[in-house]
């Protein structure tokens, strides 16, 4: 291939998606659609994917002429898809972006279940890392403050009986106070 008749381009992102330790797909976002234009291509497409890069403790695979980044954590696997001639250095950026970014939203705790619980969340980080394949954004932080989530805040659902009783005697104390 010459590579002085390749143009320079802002797409350097084919696909994201994230699969469990199954292979079952969780999460996947493709922004070609020339290259895997069906919901089966694509599939089969994460199939090969998975299936190379599962048992490997690599952190780059070339499939099917396209470079894949990934990374793994407990029951999760992270791929980020750009073509033959993307810098893998720019795929990773955004691989560990996302990969900050959900486990501050997901407090550390990156697997299946959490993730499935805060989907809503996990959307809105992708989308704010990659718009059609061009990347946005590749620093955790501002991916967090830009979706707007707290991750100090605990919602009731996640706090112990101890912390909701601690917190009620504190908002009783200050209100008798004032």
């Amino acid at each position: 291939m010459d590579y002085a008749t390749l143009e320079p381009s802002l797409y350097t992102v084919k696909a994201v998606f994230i699969l469990d330790n199954d292979g079952n797909r969780l999460l996947s976002k493709h922004y070609d659609p020339g290259l895997y234009p069906s919901m089966k291509e694509q599939k089969n497409f994460e199939r090969n994917v998975f299936n190379k890069t599962h048992k490997a403790d690599n952190e780059i695979a070339f499939v099917e002429g396209m470079t894949v980044v990934y990374k793994s954590s407990i029951d999760l696997f992270f791929y980020v898809v750009g073509s033959a001639e993307e810098n893998e250095l720019m795929l990773v950026s955004v691989l560990s972006c996302l990969f900050e970014s959900l486990s501050q939203i997901l407090r550390k705790n990156v697997e299946r279940r959490c993730l499935l619980d805060n989907l809503e969340g996990v959307f809105l980080i992708v989308d704010e890392i990659i718009d059609g394949g061009v990347i946005l954004e590749i620093d955790p932080q501002l991916v967090l403050q830009k979706v707007n989530y707290r991750t100090d805040e605990n919602p009731l659902s996640e706090q112990s009986v101890a912390q909701v009783l601690q917190s009620a005697k504190e908002q009783i104390k200050w209100s008798i106070l004032k």
